[in-house]
């Protein structure tokens, strides 16, 4: 059975890798990870940084095309409310 890491752990190592105090083997045998793994999370999250720091961009974006839908939707709706009870009220003449 494979030994599954959560990714609260797999940072722990990833910081400790980086920090360049101890060597990969130290580390290993440390934490119980084959030092091929350790080398695989190391290169995600170095891919992973740039993508940081673009999320908070990205998020402000799509936040604020969420709140131009929102009040889009919000206008249509106030629309057809004022057209049913339009509808409502000829109907009953």
């Amino acid at each position: 059975m494979r030994k599954q890491y959560t990714a609260a752990f797999k940072a722990r190592v990833v910081q400790e890798l980086l920090k360049e105090e101890k060597t990969l083997a130290q580390i290993a045998a440390e934490y119980e990870v084959h030092p091929t793994q350790l080398k695989n999370w190391r290169a995600i999250a170095l891919e992973g940084l740039p993508g940081l720091f673009e999320k908070q961009e990205s998020t402000a974006e799509l936040k604020a095309a969420h709140e131009q839908q929102l009040g889009e939707l919000y206008a249509e709706i106030g629309k057809l409310t004022t057209q049913v009870s339009w509808l409502k009220k000829k109907l009953q003449l």
